[in-house]
């Protein structure tokens, strides 16, 4: 019985309720029909690819092509419907859509299938009708649902936008509801699975949404699958022991008899097969069974008044069956009993039997054996236990009795509040025989547990002074929120006892629980019983054993509720795993019905016992932790999978250690004070360098690393966070190195959250290239304020492909320098305006700005920022300064060349000044800020051993009558249109080391009105560089003197020179010769556009340099 190719179980397990199968025998989904098909009526959409290229299953639901061995029949609608298609009445409707086509509104802002707005999905659209009104998605026509088949699907409703979703099937004159909900619904993509049961013929299915005046309807569904729902096929001879139905399919013997249609055609549950099983389906009675108060025979199904009940009973899988059903506190337990039996000679007499728990993760289904001795019954001992939450399945289990005297079968239901136990299909085996002589039973205890030699964990010890569901511990009366909190209340911590912490050596197994489905369950065992491990210590552990149930093969076992949780919360344990070619064995976190896959081992052969730590981290709510594992037993070199001694460290969320004030961090012993967030799936991970992927400090060590795809995950947004610090001063500075690179990176942003606020410090968005990148941001606290803070890093993904990762993260004491590079996008880089605070940080994205260019400089789009200042009389009177002062500067231990990009206006152009203040001003730069629609650029030498700052001051002074009508914003050189700036030659900024210095861009309005703004952008610091000045030609000087006049001697001297050549072409014509033409053609030498250098500098290589 080998384990699916296709097993990937990173990715099976965030699709919540495993859903990976050990095929059984015979039954492969799959039928390689040589040289034809059956006919359509036959083969057409039902789960089983009949023809090679599968074309029998196009357009059913489902992507037509072929599955790999065990796969679902799946659709993700990135190419079309599937075949599914709308039949609303109303104009809210169904319809293929993906999230590129509207960004805007309260629908998905990318599909689930691919992660991106490029994704397809189906989709209901907002209506704003007052009426109520349903939008129905019905698949195409299926046929013969296997008894195992199930229906997964992602949904994507938010909170309070939907009044109700449902899931239908339609099977002949019968309307199914396998799902209802009426919210509330989480964000982002949800996952939803049902089971469908054995559906004989023809059905469809249906998903529908209703809204009314009050609820929008914005619902959009993705990746629907349809698994193990394909009937076995027919093979010729059958294996082993196992039994060949009429239709020539082989079931395994423990599917005889057992109350589903295994064959597909009733040949496994046929009278001449099963004619001395007891079996009760509860239709017309309880048959041989008695019941206690509190049992109730349900003749209907579950409707909006009881949302827990079953909607169909297991017999006829229909909502007009009837079945078994009790809604009893704890604490006093319905009980339903057997006649008395007695097992027929060396045989087991077997129950087979299908339980439904939902509702409550307080409902406990006990089935107890009460035997009888010479002289007196003895007590009852529990045989098997099913605690929690099974879904809106009915789940089949089967047990085993060997004893040597008469016995009655007993088994007790309990559940929480709005919980609900039921039972269905009875099933005991020819071997159980009944006794004529009924003898006198013990009666039940009250209590649950009382019978049992394996007693419930400490939350059900309940005394008459505390109230339902509280823990009695001394004089205290401990309500449920508080067991398992990693807080002892108690003295002697009963509290925190079976809480997950085990070596497993108890018979209470610290609390876990088997919540299995299928083939597969843990149990606990001792070594000597252990067959899968070689290498199995004494003791006791977890191992994964063999199980009763229908509903897939993998096997989970869970926590009672845990937390919240602090951020050092590490879960210490032991494990082996030998299982060849596939299987896994794996950590989930459960939160709220979200799944996170927290650890996971592959597949092996070692088969040794390991030991691994996992990182928790802190977690706001309570949470279940989850075993889950999947191997194959009857594979080869005796397959298994155990889990010993289990350990929650430091979970406390007021536990605080030395690392918790450790915000710098290279991450190269652990991860210090940051520690990943759970708000998502997806995650920041400490990792080590590996191939192309390497830190920063060392090239070889450790950073952490957000990559959406290892493992898979659909959450948009990662966080990392740091403990709460207490502020060391008023300003702080953090430092830090990051990663940006793929063409889906998204945006990386860092802020800090304090009281309750969360403050914006610094971002960057998409791909930075393949290196390391380093940032600054300045903490800013209140003075002498104590008011912890926390640090954020955000990743925010834009799909798969891309990585973000940080690493040397540093904080200390003081202001950041100033960045070396600022584009403004962002934020204004520590520039503060100086004097009346007229500049501004601004965008022309609206096309409406009261003043400025319509682009910035750094991206050339509307969307860009810059920095401008409004010289207007009316914004700056005459003889008033606009200044913009840098933050300090770190010392330069080698000259540097700033760079910067300034904007004027087409009037009144101005001259542009920088300034250093030391004591005053010195001028050291000046540059002609002629008029054009255009950036330029301009450059100064900076010179420093200490912290500096440069003051450039802007200083506007304004020509009479200059005019530059050159072409609006087609410059391509950055400098305007018309002539060439004029050569201006800047002095050396040398900084002593006693003076403090800053960057200064200041405004001054001169004598006469100067209309327009001045705007600056990208200004940089090039270390190691002095600047590069273009050598002086007369191109680049212009005498001064009258505009007009310069141009109209050119255009005269143009005109001069076309009538010439005119006159000579015509002179050359009359000679019947032309010396410059030939029959070749002849390609002169051309030349580019001429690009003026900048001001005071040399363009850079890239714009200059040939191509």
């Amino acid at each position: 019985m080998p384990l699916p190719s296709h097993l990937l179980p990173a990715l099976v397990l965030f699709l919540g309720h495993l859903a990976v199968n050990l095929p059984a025998a015979g039954s492969s989904g799959w039928a390689w029909v040589p040289n034809h098909c059956r006919s359509p009526g036959q083969a057409v959409c039902n789960f089983v690819c009949d023809c090679r290229d599968c074309s029998d299953e196009a357009q059913c639901g489902y992507h037509g092509a072929s599955p790999t061995l065990g796969a679902p029949f799946a659709c993700d609608f990135e190419q079309d419907p599937c075949g599914w298609r709308d039949i609303s009445t109303s104009g809210y409707s169904w319809l293929r859509d993906r999230a590129g086509a509207a960004l805007e509104g309260p629908g998905p802002h990318s599909d689930h299938t691919l992660g991106t707005d490029l994704g397809w999905y189906m989709a209901v659209g907002t209506h704003r009708g007052k009426e109520a009104s349903t939008a129905a998605l019905r698949s195409p026509t299926l046929r013969e649902a296997a008894s195992s088949c199930k229906l997964r699907l992602w949904y994507h409703a938010a909170s309070g936008d939907v009044a109700e979703l449902r899931v239908e099937l339609i099977h002949g004159a019968e309307t199914l509801t396998l799902w209802q909900s009426t919210g509330p619904w989480g964000p982002g993509w949800q996952e939803l699975a049902v089971t469908t049961g054995r559906i004989r013929g023809d059905f469809r299915v249906t998903f529908s949404a209703t809204r009314n005046a009050t609820h929008r309807g914005a619902v959009a569904l993705d990746d629907l699958e349809f698994w193990d729902c394909g009937l076995p096929t027919p093979q010729a001879n059958c294996p082993l022991g196992h039994h060949h139905c009429q239709n020539k399919v082989c079931v395994e013997p423990q599917q005889l008899c057992d109350g589903e249609d295994n064959c597909g055609d009733l040949s496994d549950e046929n009278p001449l097969t099963c004619g001395r099983h007891i079996a009760t389906d509860f239709e017309t009675g309880l048959g041989p069974w008695n019941r206690s108060e509190g049992w109730s025979w349900n003749h209907r199904a579950g409707g909006p008044e009881r949302p827990s009940w079953p909607r169909r009973d297991h017999s006829r899988n229909s909502a007009q069956g009837s079945f078994l059903v009790s809604v009893a506190e704890p604490g006093t337990p319905a009980i339903l009993s057997s006649p008395e039996f007695q097992a027929s000679g060396t045989s087991n007499c077997s129950l087979v039997f299908y339980q439904y728990l939902r509702g409550s993760e307080a409902g406990c289904l006990q089935l107890f054996l009460q035997t009888l001795g010479p002289s007196a019954p003895r007590a009852p001992v529990l045989l098997r236990r099913r605690r929690g939450e099974l879904g809106t399945a009915w789940v089949r289990d089967r047990v085993d009795i060997q004893s040597a005297h008469p016995f009655q079968i007993l088994l007790a239901g309990q559940t929480g509040p709005g919980g609900v136990v039921g039972l269905d299909d009875l099933i005991l085996s020819d071997h159980c025989r009944p006794v004529s002589e009924v003898s006198t039973l013990q009666p039940l205890p009250p209590g649950p547990r009382a019978p049992a030699p394996q007693p419930l964990p400490p939350s059900s010890r309940l005394q008459d002074s505390c109230k339902q569901g509280h823990l009695a511990c001394g004089d205290l009366c401990v309500p449920p929120e508080q067991l398992c909190d990693f807080e002892e209340q108690c003295a002697g911590g009963e509290d925190e006892q079976a809480c997950g912490t085990t070596d497993f050596e108890s018979p209470e197994a610290g609390g876990w629980e088997d919540a299995s489905v299928g083939r597969l369950q843990w149990r606990r065992v001792s070594a000597q019983e252990s067959q899968g491990s070689s290498a199995a210590a004494a003791g006791h552990f977890l191992s994964l054993q063999r199980a009763w149930g229908q509903l897939g093969a993998e096997a989970r076992v869970l926590t009672p509720l845990l937390g919240p949780s602090g951020p050092s919360c590490e879960l210490h344990l032991a494990y082996y795993l030998q299982s060849q070619p596939r299987g896994f064995l794996a950590l989930v976190v459960v939160d709220s019905g979200s799944r996170e896959l927290a650890w996971q081992a592959l597949s092996s052969s070692a088969g040794i016992w390991k030991v691994d730590k996992v990182l928790l981290g802190a977690r706001r709510r309570p949470f279940r932790l989850e075993f889950v594992g999947l191997v194959d037993l009857d594979g080869p070199d005796q397959q298994g999978a155990g889990v010993d001694n289990v350990t929650l460290r430091d979970c406390s969320p007021t536990v605080t250690t030395e690392r918790d004030r450790e915000v710098s961090c290279n991450f190269e012993r652990d991860t210090c004070s940051w520690y990943p967030g759970h708000l998502s799936d997806t995650h920041w991970r400490w990792v080590e360098s590996r191939g192309p992927d390497h830190d920063h400090t060392t090239g070889q060590g450790h950073f952490v690393l957000l990559d959406p795809t290892d493992p898979l995950a659909w959450g948009h947004s990662a966080h990392l966070l740091s403990r709460p610090q207490v502020p060391a001063a008023p300003m702080e500075c953090l430092s830090f190195w990051y990663h940006l690179h793929g063409p889906q990176i998204g945006t990386l942003r860092l802020a800090m959250r304090r009281e309750g606020e969360e403050t914006h410090l610094w971002s960057r968005s998409g791909t930075q290239g393949n290196r390391w990148h380093e940032a600054w941001a300045t903490l800013s606290h209140q003075p002498g304020s104590h008011a912890q803070y926390q640090l954020l890093f955000e990743g925010l993904r834009d799909g798969y492909h891309g990585t973000m990762a940080l690493d040397d993260v540093a904080v200390r004491p003081g202001p950041c320098w100033a960045p070396n590079y600022c584009s403004f996008e962002d934020s204004d880089c520590g520039f503060s305006p100086g004097g009346q605070g007229l500049w501004r940080r601004q965008a022309n994205a609206s096309g409406h700005a009261a003043w400025g260019p319509p682009t910035d400089h750094t991206t050339e789009t509307a969307q860009g920022h810059y920095m401008v200042v409004d010289t207007s009389p009316d914004a700056l009177p005459r003889g008033q300064t606009a200044s913009l002062t840098s933050k300090e500067h770190r010392p330069l231990a080698q000259p540097a060349c700033l760079t910067f990009w300034y904007h004027g206006s087409l009037r009144s152009p101005g001259t542009l000044r920088v300034y250093l203040e030391e004591r005053g001003k010195h001028q050291v730069l000046s540059l002609s800020a002629h008029g054009g629609l255009a950036w330029r650029l301009g450059s100064v030498d900076v010179q420093a051993e200490r912290a500096w700052r440069v003051p450039v001051i802007l200083s506007l002074a304004c020509v009479a009558g200059a005019t530059w009508p050159g072409p609006a914003w087609a410059d391509t050189a950055g400098t305007g249109a018309g002539e060439p700036p004029p050569l201006v030659t800047p002095s050396p900024l040398w900084t002593t080391p006693w003076a403090q210095r800053q960057i200064v861009f200041e405004a001054t309005l001169g004598g006469q009105p100067a209309l327009g703004p001045i705007a600056l952008d990208d200004v940089e610091y090039l270390a190691g560089q002095h600047c590069q000045q273009p050598a002086p030609s007369p191109g680049n000087t212009a005498a001064p003197g009258s505009l007009p006049a310069v141009v109209g001697s050119a255009l005269l001297l143009l005109m001069l020179l076309v009538l010439l050549g005119l006159g000579g072409r015509r002179w050359l014509q009359k000679r019947g010769s032309c010396p410059f033409q030939s029959n070749t053609e002849v390609t002169a030498p051309g030349f580019d556009n001429i690009l003026f250098n900048a001001d005071g500098v040399t363009l850079p290589a890239s714009v200059t340099s040939d191509p």
